[in-house]
């Protein structure tokens, strides 16, 4: 089997599973797949291990469903905990008076109803929560009929990552409330019915539907009602939605005298942190008061972020969502790398080799994306594999694969939030100049500091091919500036201070003379006017931009593959350090 065969049974196998020229196997060689005839071995076929009890089959029914999630009802009625859970949501959806039982109108088509079963582990695997949703069938609604906009309050990691440094670095802890059947308690405008949920029909009355008066799991506008009805609570306790952050309701902030409490929300997820505990004690029981909530404690573990709050600060990774990535992929027990992307290495999208199994390249692309969130030095790599998952190769499968080798390696990195310190921002831009073959555009590489330490960066192909490394740099600076603009706003919305010049790092002096003094009419009369943005921003003292050497230069990771040493000392410059885990 040629390397290109096996890759259609298995995307990433592991090393064990592929042993090429190896020759005829000798006679009497040990090897687990030289079986001998049963009818010659005599005793030696017989198990003698005693017999250890007998399971009635429904416990061992129970057993196989209580590891595994039913896909439908049937598979899990009849099953203890899932019988369990499926009464809690019922009980749950009937005491937030979220529908009542009516005759279907004419006109009107109901909508089905569906069980969803999930469960629930914690950063270490173990089990928490059985949780059964009963989920409407919302893709049979239609635009402009049924609803009108859909969206849901959701923030950016790059904002939880600050709102996580801005706490380590003053010395508060963040606490994780979560919102019980939060799409419940959404109010509806428009009327909706749907069928009796399966299971939970009420004797005598199969024929009837229920009519909703508020929004149910699946419902196109079930997010949009929920998000309205979070905004109005929260306003009337006394917060304030900030004003970089109001395109759909995230963040909010609550000034009292000297005190301040932060609030993220991540659909259903509420982050809350501040100056004052007995601020944040309020708030739980205010918010109680009027949804069913759940008080998990101190932040530990949320959207596959593991975060350690300690006197020394606080720490965020992802060392158990990179384990299910590698098991995923087949490469738990392969051979760890030291870096993520040989230095030089340059793919195509038509190399001659035979192609791979696209959905499977995407799938883990798509999971190391979201490695990244406190990885960013899988930023360039990842970003680089992830511009062939059109027709992926086995080249470029290979290129994956040994990413995922250096992420066994890398399991227990994360970012350290530090206790005290200064409370700037500072910026690093870089790019490397017509690095890609294909169409000779270049990468930009941007990387931000608070107290020292990356909260937001970013790696990315540029939209227009640069005529020379300066009008490369002036365009990756131009994207560093966008970003500081909105990160001084932010913060000084959150912390409650003025705000303050950034600084931006820059390692080409050509580029900053451009970007100070834009009478350069020949350097930059061909450069797309959105660039010139910077000049502005320089102008009206809203950032500073300085000259730093390559070999200071923090971005440099995110713009190009390095060699092995300069990669680990980028690495340390970046910011990236080792997390101790916590004993199961």
């Amino acid at each position: 089997m040629t390397d290109g065969e096996a890759s259609q049974d298995s995307l990433f196998s592991s090393p064990r599973s592929r042993v090429q020229g190896r020759g005829p196997m000798l006679p009497g060689s040990p090897n687990i797949y030289n079986f001998s005839d049963p009818r010659e071995s005599g005793d030696r076929t017989y198990d003698h291990t005693p017999i250890q009890g007998w399971k009635h089959l429904d416990e061992v029914y129970d057993l196989l469903l209580t590891e595994g999630e039913p896909t439908n009802f049937r598979e899990a009625a009849g099953k203890g905990v899932w019988e369990q859970a499926m009464k809690e949501e019922i009980a749950s959806i009937e005491r937030n008076n979220t529908w009542k039982l009516a005759e279907l109108p004419a006109g009107h088509r109901p909508i089905g109803l569906k069980w969803v079963y999930k469960i629930k582990k914690d950063a270490k695997g173990l089990i928490t929560r059985y949780k059964a949703r009963l989920v409407a069938k919302g893709y049979i609604q239609k635009h402009g009929v049924d609803y009108d906009e859909v969206f849901a309050p959701v923030a950016r990691l790059e904002t939880v990552r600050l709102v996580l440094a801005i706490s380590a670095q003053k010395g508060w802890f963040v606490h994780h409330l979560d919102v019980k059947t939060a799409f419940l308690h959404g109010d509806l405008n428009e009327k909706v019915f749907v069928e009796q949920p399966q299971g939970f029909e009420k004797k005598g009355c199969e024929g009837k539907v229920y009519k909703l008066n508020k929004a149910l799991y699946g419902l196109k506008q079930a997010p949009r009602a929920w998000n309205i009805k979070l905004d109005g609570v929260l306003k009337e306790n006394g917060f304030k939605r900030c004003k970089l952050e109001q395109v759909v309701y995230r963040l909010y902030t609550k000034q009292s005298k000297e005190n301040l409490t932060i609030l993220v929300i991540y659909v259903d997820d509420l982050l809350v942190t501040g100056s004052s505990i007995e601020e944040i004690t309020q708030f739980k029981a205010q918010m109680k008061l009027r949804f069913e909530m759940s008080d998990i404690g101190l932040l530990s573990y949320n959207l596959g972020l593991e975060v350690k709050q300690e006197e020394t600060g606080i720490k965020i990774a992802q060392s158990n969502y990179a384990r299910k990535v590698l098991k995923m992929a087949g490469l738990d027990d392969c051979n760890p790398a030291k870096f993520p992307m040989e230095q030089g290495l340059k793919l195509v999208k038509e190399d001659g080799s035979k192609g791979a199994n696209a959905t499977k390249y995407r799938k883990v692309i798509g999971c190391l994306r979201y490695l990244t969130h406190t990885r960013p030095n899988l930023m360039y790599s990842v970003g680089y594999a992830s511009r062939y998952m059109q027709s992926p190769t086995i080249t470029h499968q290979q290129a994956v694969k040994h990413i995922l080798r250096y992420v066994k390696g890398t399991i227990d990195l994360g970012i350290h939030y530090q206790r005290r310190g200064n409370n700037s921002l500072l910026g690093y831009s870089d790019s490397s100049y017509s690095t890609d073959q294909e169409d000779g555009k270049s990468t930009t590489g941007v990387v931000f500091y608070f107290n020292n330490k990356p909260i937001t960066w970013l790696s990315q192909k540029q939209p227009t091919v640069a005529l020379s490394s300066c009008e490369a740099e002036f365009m990756a600076a131009t994207s560093a500036a966008c970003q500081a603009i909105w990160l001084r706003g932010l913060l000084a919305e959150v912390t409650g201070r003025e705000e303050e010049q950034v600084v931006i790092k820059v390692d080409n002096k050509s580029a900053i003379a451009l970007m100070k003094n834009p009478v350069f009419h020949g350097r930059s009369k061909h450069i797309n006017t959105r660039f010139h943005y910077i000049h502005e921003c320089v102008e009206n003292e809203l950032i500073r931009v300085e000259h730093i050497s390559g070999e200071e230069q923090r971005a440099d990771i995110l713009t190009k593959a390095l060699p092995k040493l300069k990669f680990a000392e980028m690495r340390e410059l970046l910011g990236m350090e080792r997390i101790e885990e916590s004993e199961p």
